[in-house]
């Protein structure tokens, strides 16, 4: 319940209200439990002050200072905090929801579970600030400073974080979902179970992110988007054999879907199945193009070795030319006989002793029958060749 005279000073007005404050610095004012609703506030000093459970919906603090104030519980929807000092102020679990707090200084500000959606905290100074379990969804944070911050699982998702500096925050099991970090700086940030789900961060400055938990050896990596899956990787059995199982199963098989020649690549698909490995057939057919060639060499970066169908090149000769000097895999070509590489594979093969000498077949039964001599075998050969074994 608040003070009735301390209330009844506030709403004199802030100037006489200040001149009070400075005439009796030594007075803690109790507001809680007030209903300041749309209160015209802005410059007002009320640090130290308790203002806990007080109505603040639409108030206009701008400007005022509010350091050291215990505004925990508080209505704060739709609140002009711009420009306000703030700093180690007590806001927990209060609703700041749409509030303005532009600019503001929210140093060691204690704003556990706290919720901000939509509020607009672009400017604002957030360092050190305790923000475990805050919702932030679709909160505007541009170039804020949130340096060694406690972002613990926070809700970040949809919040634009452009330009913020979070070096040295906590965002441990924090939810990043359509986050925006382009430009940000991520330096020595703590992301142990942060789940990341579509997150912009290019141009941002990501180093030695911890994804270890506290208390364990520290793991560090350079990569937000990766740094929950290295920790998966290291950490769950079935997901290292799923990624053991790719690297030394999977065959990517490369040519056309012409009538005859998709006769020919289903049949080697086929073979391989039941060798126990795991056939990727992939299309020329379609122009060649940057995503093309991204997915190819996405594709060839996980297979134990390639096949390629050099009889209808159409787009593979470019496609080639464009993944085996950056992929360090087994290439195995297949001709039909009768038909010359096309001129330029000679050059590929002199220059990349991965590539093979390509195997000349008579036809498809032929092929199938020698598939295992004179395809898998040298392809096979190379692979362990390059692991060294």
């Amino acid at each position: 319940m608040a003070n009735s005279e301390h209330l009844g000073k506030l709403k004199a007005g802030v100037e006489p209200w200040n001149q009070w404050r400075k005439q009796y610095p030594a007075v803690q004012p109790d507001l809680g439990g007030a209903d300041l609703r749309e209160a015209e506030l802005p410059g007002a000093n009320l640090e130290g002050a308790d203002l806990r459970g007080v109505d603040l919906i639409e108030v206009n603090l701008s400007r005022a200072n509010l350091s050291r104030a215990r505004v925990s519980e508080a209505d704060l929807l739709g609140a002009d905090f711009s420009n306000t000092n703030l700093s180690r102020a007590n806001l927990t679990r209060s609703r700041l929801d749409g509030a303005n707090l532009s600019g503001a200084d929210l140093r060691e500000a204690d704003l556990f579970q706290a919720t901000l959606n939509l509020a607009n905290l672009k400017g604002a100074n957030l360092s050190q600030a305790r923000l475990i379990g805050a919702n932030l969804l679709s909160a505007q944070l541009v170039g804020a400073a949130l340096v060694g911050a406690n972002l613990c699982d926070a809700i970040l998702a949809g919040a634009n974080l452009s330009r913020a500096d979070l070096s040295g925050a906590s965002l441990d099991m924090a939810m990043l979902c359509n986050t925006n970090l382009e430009g940000a700086t991520l330096t020595d940030c703590c992301v142990y179970g942060t789940s990341v789900w579509n997150v912009n961060v290019k141009g941002a400055t990501q180093s030695s992110l911890v994804i270890t938990p506290r208390g364990e050896p520290e793991i560090r990596v350079d990569n937000l988007e990766v740094a929950q899956f290295i920790y998966l990787l290291l950490n769950n059995e079935k997901i290292r054999s799923v990624i053991d199982t790719i690297t030394s199963k999977v065959v990517l098989i490369l040519g056309r879907f012409t009538p005859e020649r998709k006769a020919v690549l289903d049949a080697i698909r086929d073979e391989l199945r039941k060798r126990d490995y795991l056939p990727v057939l992939f299309d020329f057919e379609s122009p060649a193009s940057k995503d093309l060639t991204g997915t190819i060499s996405t594709l060839a970066n996980m297979a134990r070795f390639i096949i390629a169908d050099l009889t209808d090149p159409s787009s593979v000769p470019h496609e080639l030319a464009m993944i085996v000097p950056t992929t360090v895999v087994p290439l195995q070509a297949i001709i039909l006989k009768g038909r010359r590489a096309y001129p330029m594979f000679d050059d590929l093969k002199r220059r990349h002793h991965w590539v093979l000498k390509p195997y000349q077949y008579k036809s498809k039964e032929l092929l199938i029958a020698q598939l295992s001599e004179r395809v898998i075998a040298p392809a096979e050969a190379m692979a362990k060749k390059l692991a060294g074994k």
